[in-house]
């Protein structure tokens, strides 16, 4: 185990990319990719200063939907989770997404969520300011979440029922699966100090990126992310966390847009067996699923090119299908 974490730590030894693509500044890189990108704060009702990014097809391309797109846990939108959005632009996508409550460069004690539901009220309220723009009026909506991101799309979905035409849930956090999830009394004892040290990053759990990401050169570079979350977890969004994924579970019958869910059959940070789940038991007429077998957790940067593409183009489709 000692010479594992040696071996991790030395494959982990941070460099000095300012961007995840490397040195080309982002303006620059954008237009190479022909896509057009702004980043801005956005004040939500509450008084919150979160930080947005946009990414748009070619001036001359008008999109075809609007997709509205939410982070993991520990993770942000300025490093690899821009990979997709970029992908998705080139494919004539306007994508929008916002830095969640201490993630970032979002306002907010890094990693500290105390409320996941005041999150998704944030959340709804950047999405709904775009949906306003008279250049966007009548486009589908759609939502993307990536693990907690995932578990955010459906809460906002119980929140905004006919808000959006469906959702992309990739490697989703609906439930803290049984293999993990600690045995009683430790979530009690959780809750119970969570109350008098909410911010306190004590409880215990290894850094789960080199269990994410497959391809050992993708590791260096996950790793470099500056606005990266390394440290313990915090009591507060755990019990939080705990709290939502327990509602949750419990209302997975009640899920009703349409969606894709997408899962490595090799992850073991979120369960494939909880998307099953999902799929099961939602109420939705449209449910499609797929679980790439050998696939982890980071499943649109982590793995081969190769990998990479075979899941890309599972969303694309999905997204034609439903923009015709």
């Amino acid at each position: 185990m000692e010479e594992e974490r040696e071996e991790n730590q030395n494959l982990l030894q941070p460099s000095s990319y300012p961007y995840y693509w490397g040195y080309t500044p982002e303006q620059q890189f954008y237009k190479q990719q022909q896509i057009t990108s702004t980043k801005s704060f956005f004040t939500t009702p509450r008084g919150l200063t979160l930080f947005t990014r946009s990414w748009l097809p070619s001036l001359t391309t008008p999109p075809r939907a609007l997709i509205f797109m939410i982070h993991g846990y520990g993770n942000d939108i300025s490093w690899t989770f821009q990979s997709t959005p970029i992908f998705l632009a080139q494919m004539g996508f306007a994508c929008f997404s916002l830095d969640l409550q201490g993630h970032g460069h979002s306002q907010g004690l890094k990693a500290f969520v105390p409320s996941v539901d005041l999150v998704v009220q944030d959340c709804l309220s950047f999405f709904n300011s775009i949906k306003k723009d008279e250049k966007f009026i009548g486009l589908p909506c759609f939502l993307y979440g990536e693990s907690m991101g995932g578990a955010i799309c459906l809460l906002i979905h119980f929140s905004d029922p006919k808000g959006f035409q469906g959702a992309i849930l990739v490697a989703p956090m609906c439930k803290i699966s049984d293999k993990v999830r600690p045995k009683w009394p430790i979530p009690q004892i959780l809750t119970f100090l969570a109350k008098f040290f909410p911010t306190l990053p004590i409880v215990p759990t290894p850094d789960l990126l080199y269990k994410s990401v497959k391809v050992d050169h993708k590791k260096v570079i996950a790793q470099m992310n500056p606005l990266r979350y390394r440290g313990k977890p915090r009591l507060g969004t755990v019990v939080e966390l705990l709290r939502v994924t327990d509602i949750l579970s419990r209302k997975l019958c009640d899920v009703e847009l349409p969606f894709i869910v997408l899962h490595g059959s090799a992850d073991v940070v979120t369960d494939p067996e909880v998307s099953r789940e999902l799929y099961e038991e939602a109420k939705s007429e449209d449910k499609t699923i797929r679980v790439f077998d050998g696939m982890m957790h980071s499943l649109l940067f982590g793995e081969t090119d190769e990998n990479v593409e075979i899941v890309r183009n599972d969303i694309l489709q999905w997204l034609n299908a439903r923009c015709k």
